[in-house]
């Protein structure tokens, strides 16, 4: 298994729900991608000060690198870090 983390700097024009839609896009990839096995995601909740500015992160479980390396060049992929 491969564990995909990714800790993201949203631009402060991005409203609560337009992020929302940018994990909704990164999940439906679940049903595109083989071997995309699970996502998890949203805000940086951590009191202890560490954030570094990171504001959100999602982590995705992917049964083996070949699945890793089909979503980062997917489009709809690309397409969903091109927003933040």
């Amino acid at each position: 298994m491969i564990r995909h983390c990714v800790f993201v700097r949203f631009r402060s024009d991005i409203p609560d729900a337009e992020r929302s839609a940018i994990y909704l896009q990164l999940a439906d990839l679940k049903n595109v991608i083989e071997g995309f096995l699970a996502i998890a995601y949203g805000p940086n909740v951590s009191p202890e000060g560490l954030h570094q500015g990171f504001t959100d992160g999602f982590i995705i479980d992917f049964v083996d690198e070949t699945a890793r390396d089909a979503y980062l060049v997917h489009p709809d992929h690309k397409a969903a870090g091109a927003v933040s």
